[in-house]
């Protein structure tokens, strides 16, 4: 492709920022590693239950304790913070829409011998088809033990088990971990639950807000602020391995792409500009970043190692060529476009050769977001009214899954079940996340402490 007479190599500046961006605020501490332990020799046996897993009922009791003791993690004991665990794990499954879990509160409490020995009269009565047991257990370096097993009520055999040693910050983790462990065993499917989001914080009126890069779990706990709003920020995405944010940023008025190392809370900026840029976009291997940038009044996208660099040109065609997003095996880009005379999705091979266009129904198309299975693209739906929807990768088999009135900017759970993306309120301009089922069931809204926009889902922690 022929590169742009104007197409400013000086833009490529690599060099670190904590000291230069005075919009950071406090760096986000990160628990230490969660450590997986062999429980023992879990039976792995076939699930008794045949029914649809939406009439699946799942008795979650408090997690039982050998000794009652104050942690870091709970002043209040062990034994209290067993029931906090199983309400998290209440929470997952049930939130997720597939299940029907009975969590602590309406439940006898096993005793700790009970764990590895469930008093199945205890629990025949009680309409579950699934137990889940658990414990958890104050060690002499302040972590804690957390074990997890489900059983079958019917066949009164154990299913699945694990354990994890965690810090008493990463408490929820263990919960989560379980939760993915029993999504996993009565699915087939990979889990999604020991995972974050990133996304834009919004408060103040609709003609001047101010928006923050923040992040929290994905079910909204462990909420923190990397930003502290003096500048705009936008689209961040995380990277595969967890470690770092890449996000969009006015500091001085000129738009800049930031990769925040959030162990460290320091900053690098990868690209600065004085022209228009949009929505960076990491590679699978976290070698690239993907972006759009306006010179002359035509927007391109281009790529920068994450390191930073020389930027390489993907697109040349009058218009605006916007977003993109990899293929999960990163050999493919899908990305939008107004090249034939409205904003459509096209794809083209990582190195730009093969573009090509994917839709040809309706409407306009925007924001496309290639899934983590591979097997389906969302976008923006734009028919009148915005609405999230999904199709192959050769542009096939269209579905709408949302009927609000503007809802974008779709992002994946790490499984590829669940899309969450951002409502905006008629006349308010006020927004939220939402999430629904890749059938289109299950929707609901994600709680936040403010606004929220531009959602990314990160992968499954490592």
């Amino acid at each position: 492709m022929k590169q742009s007479a104007l197409f400013v190599l000086s833009l490529l500046i690599a060099a670190p920022l904590a000291a230069q961006n005075q919009d950071l605020g406090q760096p986000v501490l990160e628990g230490g590693e969660v450590e997986t332990i062999e429980e023992g020799e879990g039976l792995s046996g076939t699930v008794s239950f045949d029914g649809n897993l939406d009439d699946l009922g799942i008795a979650i009791p408090g997690f039982a304790t050998d000794r009652d003791v104050a942690t870091p993690a709970s002043s209040s004991g062990t034994a209290a913070l067993g029931k906090e665990l199983a309400r998290v794990i209440t929470a997952d499954l049930r939130n997720n829409g597939l299940f029907k879990p009975t969590g602590p509160d309406a439940l006898p409490q096993p005793s700790f011998g009970e764990i590895t020995a469930p008093n199945w009269s205890t629990w025949s009565n009680r309409g579950a088809e699934m137990l889940v047991h658990g414990y958890v257990r104050g060690r002499s370096d302040d972590r804690l033990t957390v074990g997890c097993y489900l059983y079958d009520m019917a066949l009164q055999q154990e299913l699945v088990r694990e354990g994890w040693v965690v810090p008493p910050a990463d408490w929820r983790r263990a919960a989560h971990k379980c939760a993915d462990l029993i999504y996993a065993r009565l699915t087939g499917e990979s889990p999604f639950f020991d995972s974050r989001i990133a996304y834009i914080a919004e408060t103040g009126p609709k003609d001047n807000r101010t928006k923050r890069l923040a992040i929290m779990d994905s079910d909204g706990a462990n909420h923190r602020f990397i930003t502290t709003g003096r500048s705009t920020a936008l689209t961040p995405r995380y990277s595969p391995d967890y470690k770092q944010l890449v996000y969009l940023s006015y500091v001085d008025g000129n738009p800049r792409i930031y990769v925040y190392d959030i162990g460290t809370g320091r900053q690098t900026l990868v690209t600065q500009s004085s022209n228009p840029t949009f929505a960076p976009r990491w590679s699978p291997d976290g070698r690239w970043i993907l972006y759009s940038m306006a010179v002359g009044g035509n927007t391109d996208i281009y790529r920068v190692a994450a390191r930073g660099g020389e930027s390489q040109r993907l697109t040349d065609t009058p218009g605006i060529d916007i977003g993109g997003s990899y293929s999960p095996d990163g050999s493919q880009i899908v990305f939008e476009s107004d090249r034939s005379g409205s904003q459509q999705i096209y794809i083209m091979n990582a190195d730009g050769t093969g573009q090509r266009r994917l839709s040809f129904f309706g409407g306009r198309a925007a924001t496309p977001e290639w899934s983590p299975r591979g097997d389906q693209i969302a976008f923006t739906h734009i028919a009148g009214n915005f609405n999230v929807s999904v199709m192959s990768p050769n542009g096939r088999n269209l579905r709408s899954l949302t009927n609000g009135w503007q809802d974008e900017a779709p992002t994946w759970a790490p499984n590829g079940r669940i899309i969450q993306f951002f409502r905006t309120e008629r006349n308010s301009g006020k927004t939220s996340l939402w999430q629904v089922d890749l059938t289109g069931d299950n929707l609901r809204r994600l709680p936040t402490p403010v606004d929220a926009s531009d959602p990314a889902w990160g992968p499954i922690l490592p």
